[in-house]
C-alpha cells in the first residue's frame, strides 16, 4: 500500500460520486437524491454497500499520484479537473476496495480471496499501477503455497475467467502452474469438472504437472470429458477434437492394466488402444524403448516425477521394467548412447547394471527428488527389486514408504539389501497372498523344490552386513512398520535378522507366515521391545510368545491372534489380563473362553473380533459396555451366544440378553453377527447400526424380511453386505440395490427365497463385487446381459447357475472387461467350447472354474499365465478337462502366480448321507493338487477337499436348524446330505 492516512484530512479534498454501472438494477432504478459524502474509513462499515451510488470524500493529490485514471481526470484538461465534486461510473465494489487500499493504514487492510477480484478489477479500471503489482505479488504467493487447500478451486476458476475477459497475463501464467503442481489434490474437488477447457489444457501441458500416477491423470480427464459432454445433444466436432487432444496427453503405456481394460466399457477405442499398447510392451519392452530413444521420443515412457511429487504409484503395471524407473530420473542432457546402455542393461538386469550404477552414482547423473515420500511398486512382476532399490537410493533421499505387495520377486534378501541401502525408510509393505491350504484341510502329501531361475541381487554381496546384535545400531533407527503377510518362505532365522530393527520397529505383520515357530516369534519379541502392534494371525504364535510378552513391559495397542491354535486356555487368560490398553483386538478361531475374556478390563477398544470362539453374552456384554468407542464388532460363529430363554432372562430380564442392550449404546461401523442375535426387531438395530458400513449376517441369525427390507434406512452408509443362510426375496434385494446408494459389495451365500430375474433390472452404479452362491439357479445369459448394463463389476462369483452356456463368456468379457476375480462353479456349460473369451479379460488376477463344462484344453495353465499378466490364483477341476487332464505350468517363475489348484472328483452313489432318491449320482470332490509359489520355492501338496469339513458343518448346523430347512440349504449347494 502506497500511503497511510485518511482522505478527510486532506488539504485539497474532492468528493467522488461513484455510481455502480455493473448492477442491472441500478440502470433501471429511479433517480435518487445525491447521498451525503462519507470519509474513506467509513466505507468498511457498509455491509452491504448502499447501491447504486456512494459519495466519498478523498484527497485529490493522493488520487492523482496513485492512479493514472484520476491523474487524467483530476489533473488534466478535462472540465472536471478543477471541480470539488466529480461523478464516476464503474463497478461500485471494485472502486470502494481500491479507495480503501489507497487510504486505509496498511496494517488494517489485507488482500484476501474475497476482495482480490474487486481489487484487481478496480486497479485495472482506475489504472492503479501499485495495486496491480500488489495483486500479482499476492496471487503468486498464494499459489506458491505447499498446501492445495489454501486456494479454493472455485476461486481459481473465477479468476481465470476474469483474466481471460480482461487480458490479465500474470493470472494466465500462474493458474495453470498452480493447478499442475497440485493436480493430485485438485482432482478430488467437486468443482473439478467446471475447470475451463483452456485452463485444463494449459495445466496438462505444464512441465510441472504433478500426479501420483498416470491413472490419476487419465481418470481426471475422462471424468472432465464425461461431465462436459451432453448425451442428449449431437457432439460438436470441435469438442470431440478437444477431448481427443486431452486424452492424447496421457502416457497410456504407464497406465495400470486393470484401469486400462476398464476404460473399454465407456471409451472402447481409447481402452482397446491402451490395452494393446500395454500388451505389446509386455512382449518386447526393450525394442520399444530403443526405438523411442532413436526417435528422440522418450518422454512418453518416462514416469511423471517433478520437484513437487510426493507419491509415485505404479501399482498394477506389469509392463513396467526396471529400465522405466531409471530413464525417468535421467537428466535430458545425457547422450543417446548412454540412455541406450541404461535401457539395455536394466531391461534384463545383469552384471553390466552394477557398472552402470557406479557410473550413475559417482557422476551424479540422476536427478534428486527430495519431496517423494512414497513409492508403490505393487503388482509389478517385471521389476528387478535389487536394481530398483539402487534406484530408490539414487533418486529419493527422503523416501519414507515403500509398497511392493504381491511381488514374489521381492525376496527376503532384497529386504535386507533395502535396509542397508535405504535405512531412512519408515514403512515397508511386501505382503503376498496367503496360502490357499487351510488348517482344516487334510494334507495327504507335500513336497517342494527350489526355484531354478531366481533373480538374485548380486550387488548385495559387496556390502558388508552389520552385526545384528550390535548395541546400539544407529543405522536402523527409522523403520517402524514392516508387513510380511503371507510370506511363507520366511523362517525363524530370517525373523531374527529383522531384529536389527529393534531400536525403531513398532509394527510387525507376519500373518500367515507359516514357517515361523513359537520359539522364533518369542526370540524376536525379546529383541524388539518397542513393538506395540502385532499382526500374527494364522502363525505358530503360542504360549511361549505370550510368556515373553508377560515378562516384558509391552504396551500393546493392536493385537491380531486369529487362528493361532498354539495358545491354550491358561495362556489366553494370562494374555487377557495384560493387554488392557489395546485398541484393536482379534481373537477369532482361538481358545478364548468366558473365563479368559472376563480378565480383560480394557476400555479403549475400537475393534473386537471374537468370531468362532466359545464366549457367551455373560462375558462379552461387560466388554462392550466398557468400550464406548467400539466401532467394529465381529461375533460370527459364536454358538454359545445363543442361550435358552430362562438363562437370558436370568442375565438381563429381556429376551435378547445383555448383547443387544449393550450394543445399543455403541455406534458400530463394521459388524459380523451370527448366533445370539435372533430374533431382532428394527427398533433394536437403529440406534447402534446407523453408521454401519460393513455388515455380515451368518448362520444362527435369521433376519426377518421387514428388517432386511429396511436395511437401507437402518444403515444409510452401508457399503458391504454379506448374507449367509437367510431367507430373501425380490423385494429385499431390489430395494438394497436401488436404495443403498453406497453399496459396493453384495454377497449372498446359500440363501432361500423366491428370487427372480427382476432383481437384475435395478441399477446399482456403485456395486463392484457381486457374489451369488447357490441362490440364483435360474440365471440365463439374458439375465447377465441386463446385469452388465446396470452395474460395473470388478469381481463376480456365481455358483449353481446351471442354465448358463458358453455364450455367457463373451457377455462377461465385454460387459465387465476390467474383472479381477471370476469364480464360476457348477455353472452349466460355460466352458464347453473352451475359455477364449475369459482369457480376454486381461486384468484377471483370480480365476476359479469348477464343473462348468468339459471343454478346457490341456494347455490352460500356460495359456492363462501367458494371456493374463496379473494372474495370481487359478483353480480348475479335472471334470472340465476335454483332454484327460492339464499340463503343469512350464514357465511360472518370475510371474505373478501364487497358487494353482486342480481338483479331482469321484462319483458318489448311495451315500449314507444322501436323501433317498432313485438313481442318485453326483460328483463330489475327492482331493486337490495344489501348486504354490513363494519367492524361492514351489510346493506341491495334495489335500482332501470339502467332504470332511462339510460333514462337520452339517453336524453343527443340525443341532439348531429344523431338518427340512437344513437339508434344503445343502441340497441347493449340490452336496449330498
Amino acid at each position: 500500500m502506497a500511503f497511510a492516512g485518511d482522505g478527510e484530512d486532506a488539504g485539497d479534498p474532492v468528493v467522488l460520486e461513484i455510481t455502480d454501472t455493473s448492477s442491472a438494477a441500478a440502470s433501471g432504478a429511479p433517480s435518487l437524491p445525491c447521498p451525503a459524502p462519507v470519509c474513506v474509513s467509513y466505507l468498511a462499515r457498509f455491509d452491504p454497500l448502499p447501491s447504486p451510488t456512494v459519495a466519498v470524500r478523498a484527497d485529490r493529490h493522493r488520487l492523482i499520484e496513485s492512479s493514472s485514471y484520476f491523474r487524467a481526470l483530476l489533473g488534466g484538461s478535462f472540465s472536471e479537473s478543477g471541480r470539488a465534486y466529480v461523478q464516476v461510473g464503474c463497478n461500485l465494489e471494485a472502486a470502494v476496495q481500491v479507495l480503501r487500499y489507497l487510504f486505509e493504514p496498511s496494517e488494517s487492510f489485507t488482500i484476501t480471496p474475497d476482495n482480490f477480484l474487486p481489487l484487481l478489477e478496480g486497479a485495472l479500471f482506475l489504472a492503479v499501477e501499485g495495486l496491480l503489482v500488489e495483486c500479482e505479488r499476492w496471487f503468486r504467493t498464494m499459489c506458491s503455497q505447499t498446501s492445495a487447500t489454501i486456494v479454493p478451486l472455485d476461486f481459481i476458476i473465477e479468476v481465470w475467467y476474469f483474466a481471460q475477459e480482461h487480458g490479465v497475463t500474470f493470472v494466465q501464467d500462474i493458474c495453470p502452474e498452480y493447478l499442475a503442481q497440485n493436480l493430485a489434490h485438485v482432482i478430488s474437488r467437486r468443482s473439478f469438472n467446471k475447470i475451463p477447457y483452456g485452463l485444463l489444457c494449459s495445466t496438462i501441458e505444464c512441465p510441472h504437472l504433478t500426479v501420483d500416477s498416470e491413472k490419476q491423470l487419465c481418470e481426471a480427464i475422462l471424468y472432465w470429458v464425461s461431465e462436459n459432454t451432453k448425451p442428449c445433444e449431437r457432439p460438436n466436432p470441435n469438442s470431440v477434437d478437444d477431448h481427443l487432444f486431452l486424452l492424447s496427453k496421457v502416457k497410456i503405456c504407464l497406465l495400470p492394466l486393470e484401469f486400462a481394460t476398464g476404460t473399454k466399457r465407456h471409451w472402447f477405442d481409447f481402452g482397446s488402444n491402451t490395452v494393446c499398447t500395454i500388451l505389446n510392451l509386455l512382449k518386447d519392452s526393450l525394442k520399444t524403448l530403443m526405438d523411442a530413444i532413436a526417435d528422440g521420443n522418450m518422454e512418453g515412457y518416462c514416469i511423471r516425477i517433478t520437484e513437487y511429487s510426493k507419491n509415485i504409484v505404479l501399482s498394477g503395471c506389469p509392463q513396467i521394467t526396471t529400465a522405466f524407473l531409471y530413464i525417468s530420473v535421467l537428466p535430458t542432457y545425457l547422450d543417446v548412447s548412454f540412455k541406450r546402455r541404461i535401457v539395455s542393461s536394466y531391461t534384463q538386469v545383469d552384471h553390466q547394471s552394477l557398472i552402470l550404477y557406479d557410473e550413475l552414482e559417482k557422476s551424479a547423473k540422476t536427478l534428486l527428488f527430495r519431496n517423494v515420500h512414497m513409492v508403490d511398486l505393487s503388482k509389478c512382476p517385471n521389476v528387478h527389486f535389487g536394481a530398483a532399490i539402487d534406484w530408490l537410493k539414487l533418486a529419493f533421499p527422503e523416501l519414507r514408504i515403500l509398497k511392493a505387495l504381491y511381488c514374489l520377486s521381492f525376496q527376503f534378501d532384497d529386504l535386507l539389501y533395502l535396509l542397508l541401502r535405504c535405512p531412512w525408510i519408515d514403512e515397508i509393505d511386501m505382503a503376498i497372498d496367503k496360502s490357499t491350504i487351510t488348517p482344516r484341510q487334510s494334507v495327504v502329501s507335500s513336497s517342494s523344490e527350489v526355484l531354478g531361475k531366481l533373480k538374485r541381487n548380486s550387488r548385495k554381496y559387496y556390502i558388508s552386513c552389520p552385526s545384528y546384535d550390535r548395541q546400539p545400531n544407529l543405522v536402523f533407527l527409522n523403520i517402524s512398520r514392516l508387513t510380511l503377510e503371507g510370506r511363507d518362505d520366511i523362517d525363524d532365522v530370517d525373523l531374527l535378522k529383522i531384529s536389527v530393527l529393534k531400536n525403531s520397529l513398532c509394527y510387525i505383520n507376519i500373518r500367515n507366515c507359516t514357517l515361523l515357530t513359537d520359539d522364533g516369534i518369542s526370540n524376536f519379541l525379546l529383541k524388539c521391545t518397542k513393538i506395540h502392534s502385532m499382526i500374527v494371525s494364522y502363525t505358530s504364535f503360542g504360549n511361549r510368545s505370550i510368556q515373553t510378552l508377560h515378562d516384558m513391559t509391552f504396551n500393546i495397542q493392536e493385537l491380531h491372534l486369529g487362528g493361532c491354535k498354539g495358545i491354550d486356555a491358561a495362556a489366553m487368560s494370562q494374555l487377557m489380563g495384560m493387554i488392557n490398553n489395546t485398541t484393536f483386538l482379534c481373537l477369532r478361531e482361538t481358545s478364548l473362553t468366558d473365563d479368559a475374556l472376563c480378565k480383560f478390563f480394557g476400555s479403549s477398544l475400537e475393534y473386537l473380533d471374537v468370531s468362532e470362539t466359545v464366549v457367551s453374552m455373560s462375558s462379552l456384554a461387560p466388554v462392550i459396555r466398557r468400550n464406548c468407542n467400539l466401532n467394529c464388532l465381529k461375533t460370527a460363529g459364536c454358538r454359545s451366544l445363543l442361550f435358552e430363554r430362562d438363562k437370558v432372562e436370568h442375565i438381563s430380564g429381556n429376551k435378547y440378553g445383555d448383547f443387544l442392550q449393550e450394543i445399543g449404546s455403541t455406534c458400530l461401523e463394521d459388524v459380523e453377527m451370527g448366533w445370539g442375535f435372533c430374533p431382532i426387531q428394527i427398533e433394536d438395530l437403529i440406534p447402534s447400526f446407523s453408521k454401519v458400513r460393513n455388515m455380515a449376517v451368518g448362520l444362527g441369525t435369521t433376519l426377518a424380511e421387514n428388517v432386511l427390507h429396511s436395511l437401507p434406512v437402518i444403515c444409510p452408509f452401508l457399503e458391504s453386505l454379506t448374507l449367509r443362510f437367510q431367507v430373501i426375496s425380490d423385494r429385499v434385494v431390489r430395494n438394497l440395490l436401488e436404495s443403498s446408494v453406497n453399496l459396493q459389495v453384495l454377497c449372498l451365500h446359500y440363501c432361500l427365497g423366491s428370487l427372480t430375474s427382476f432383481i437384475f433390472q435395478a441399477k446399482a452404479p456403485a456395486l463392484r463385487i457381486l457374489c451369488l452362491q447357490w441362490v440364483t439357479p435360474w440365471i440365463t445369459n439374458d439375465d447377465l446381459t441386463i446385469l452388465t448394463k446396470n452395474c460395473n463389476l470388478v469381481e463376480l462369483s456365481l455358483s449353481g447357475c446351471k442354465l448358463l452356456d458358453s455364450s455367457c463368456q463373451e457377455i462377461i468379457a465385454s460387459g465387465w472387461p476390467n474383472l479381477v476375480l471370476l469364480h464360476l462353479e457348477d455353472c452349466g456349460q460355460v466352458t464347453l467350447g473352451g475359455v477364449s473369451s475369459i482369457l480376454n479379460c486381461k486384468a484377471l488376477e483370480d480365476v476359479l472354474l469348477r464343473h462348468t463344462g468339459r471343454g478346457i484344453r490341456r494347455s490352460i495353465v500356460d495359456d492363462a499365465i501367458r494371456e493374463l499378466p496379473l494372474l495370481r490364483k487359478l483353480a480348475l477341476d479335472l471334470c472340465d478337462a476335454c483332454e484327460e487332464g492339464y499340463d503343469s505350468p512350464s514357465n511360472a517363475e518370475g510371474k505373478m502366480m501364487r497358487s494353482l489348484r486342480m481338483s479331482r472328483c469321484k462319483t458318489l452313489r448311495g451315500s449314507c448321507l444322501e436323501l433317498p432318491s432313485e438313481g442318485s449320482s453326483k460328483p463330489v470332490h475327492k482331493d486337490t493338487v495344489v501348486l504354490e509359489w513363494s519367492s524361492t520355492r514351489m510346493t506341491t501338496t495334495i489335500v482332501k477337499e470339502r467332504s470332511v469339513i462339510l460333514f462337520q458343518k452339517k453336524r453343527e448346523c443340525n443341532k439348531s436348524i429344523k431338518p427340512p430347512l437344513f437339508y434344503a440349504w445343502f441340497e441347493i449347494a449340490g452336496y449330498d446330505v
